[in-house]
């Protein structure tokens, strides 16, 4: 089954550096996931339930499309998006070994903008602008 994402004004992009170990991609994708709903909660859905009347949580309304990149690509990304005036979410090395959103944050505001770790970057943004920031990349594979 094929899904048509064209219809959607907007695009959820999530770009994972490429060299990490499989678990480190899928903690990155899923942090950062959980940042972009944060940040834009109209992007979450409504509640679902099945045949039963059994209820479940709610998804991202949109598919998130999820890049794969190098050291150097997250840096053109994470430029991009803030010159063009987003706030993505980032995801840094050192935050594999902090274990609360408090130490996360004091290890990112250590680290000047030019010397952070990236190894993951989350974003929404207008269709054509989120293009435009991962140029270049690939989805996963």
């Amino acid at each position: 089954m094929t899904s048509d994402i064209t219809h959607f004004e907007t695009k959820i992009a999530i770009v994972v550096r490429d060299d990490l170990a499989t678990w480190q991609k899928l903690n990155i994708a899923s942090f950062l996931a959980g940042g972009i709903a944060g940040s834009y909660p109209e992007l979450i859905g409504e509640r679902y339930a099945d045949a039963s009347g059994r209820s479940y949580g709610p998804l991202i309304r949109q598919p998130i499309l999820i890049f794969a990149a190098t050291s150097d690509d997250l840096r053109k990304v994470l430029d991009r998006a803030t010159n063009r005036g987003l706030q993505p979410s980032i995801y840094t090395r050192e935050l594999f070994s902090t274990g609360n959103d408090r130490d996360n944050r004091a290890a990112v505001a250590a680290v000047p903008t030019e010397y952070l770790d990236l190894v993951g970057i989350g974003l929404h943004a207008d269709r054509k602008l989120a293009d435009k920031i991962v140029k270049g990349l690939s989805l996963h594979p």
